[in-house]
This record gives C-alpha cells, structure tokens and sequence, in this order.
C-alpha cells in the first residue's frame, strides 16, 4: 500500500521560547510526507512570528479557542493526512526517524494506532534526561492503573476519529486518556508499540499537566464515563 501522508497537530500559545525546536524536529524528518499543521489560541507574543520562518508548516491558525483539547479538535477537522499524530509546542521528536518509522509500521493495513516510549527532558537542557516513560505493550487490564501511551506517542488512523470522535473538551487534563479509553477498549481498535522512544517532553510544559490532577481526571473518566471493561 502506498506510504500514508501524515499529519502532525501542534496546538500552541504564547510558546515563543519553545516552538522553535518543536518546528526544527518536525522540519528535519526523513519522511517526506508531512503535512504540520499549527493552532495558535491566538498568542500575544512572537510565536506565530516564529512559525512563518518555517516553510514546511502547511496552515497556521491563529484564533481564540477554549483550550488545548478544543484547538487539537480543530487540527483533526483541518488535517489532510491519512495518519494523525500530536505533537505540543513544548515537546520535539527524538530523532530524524520517528515519522518514518511510524510510517512504516502502519505498513500493516490491520493497524489502526501506533505508540512508543518517551522520554522528559528538562526545561532548558533538552538533552538532560529527568525521567524515562516505557510504554510496554498493550493490555486492557493496564487500564485499570490508569496506564495509556504517552500522549505525544500516539499516532492514528484519520479514520478512527471518525469512529471514534474527538477530544472531550469538559475534561481538563485527562481528554486523552478518555480518548483512549474509546479507541482502544470501546472500539476495541489494533494499537502496535514501537519499543524505542519518540518523543521528548519538556519537564513543566503544557504536556506535563501534575501527576495529582491527572488521576483525578482519569478517575473521573472510569467512574462516570467509561469504565475499563464495560465501556458504554
């Protein structure tokens, strides 16, 4: 089958010190078909500034929105791609190969989402380690623990929003594990691991929303909405 066109969704806001090397990991991947796609909430400094430098972007919009879930909502409506992933402004790709790496394993027609490992870097010194996010394979009993890929990781079939839907935008921090919980449990969809890491997330960045909030959310999730096993 042909090699999938790939979006990649950057949701931002006031990010001028960061984008840039989010822009510059996307801008340097051997896979050529890339279609990066920016979300401004309408920054008051010079992020959008910064984003015109870049010519590989293929759209920016830059308007207010009612959060980061609600601005990845409009990338997914505006993407082109026959793969989606997420990548935030604070966040980068670890190396020249992840997209085409990606892109390889949905070489499997039978595959629906793609994930790997990431690791946070701290805020200033992307090359400085704080901590390793090993993903493992999938299980639906991890769900119970609140396990999920690293949101960054995660790539899908533009067919599976379809299916699927969107990011619940009520949900503060935790809209992709609820996400998640609908592709992989409730639709039962074929996820594949990429056993390396991906990504590199900065320490205190839009990603990295406090470990304590994000089980409330997920609990949240599991007790009102959808519940490991028997999701609604």
């Amino acid at each position: 089958m042909p090699s999938p066109l790939i979006t990649i969704i950057t949701a931002c806001y006031n990010s001028g010190t960061t984008i840039a090397d989010t822009l510059k990991s996307v801008a340097g991947q051997t896979y050529p078909k890339v279609e990066h796609l920016i979300i401004d909430g309408a920054s008051t400094d010079n992020t959008v500034q910064i984003v015109k430098n870049f010519e590989h972007v293929k759209q920016c919009l830059s308007e207010k929105d009612n959060g980061i879930y609600d601005a990845m909502n409009k990338g997914i409506i505006l993407a082109k791609g026959d793969v989606i992933g997420i990548l935030n402004s604070d966040d980068l790709y670890a190396n020249k190969y992840v997209l085409q790496k990606v892109a390889q394993a949905f070489d499997d027609p039978e595959v629906d989402a793609v994930y790997g490992d990431l690791q946070y870097v701290n805020l200033n010194d992307t090359n400085k380690i704080v901590r390793y996010w090993r993903s493992g394979y999938f299980s639906t009993r991890n769900f119970y623990y609140g396990w999920m890929p690293p949101h960054p990781t995660f790539f899908v079939r533009s067919s599976v929003y379809k299916k699927a839907g969107h990011f619940n935008t009520s949900l503060r921090s935790a809209a992709d594990y609820e996400l998640m919980l609908r592709v992989l449990l409730k639709h039962q969809l074929k996820a594949t691991y990429i056993p390396e890491v991906l990504v590199k997330m900065r320490t205190g960045g839009i990603s990295n929303a406090s470990f304590r909030n994000r089980l409330r959310q997920r609990s949240r999730c599991r007790s009102h909405r959808l519940q490991p096993l028997a999701v609604a």
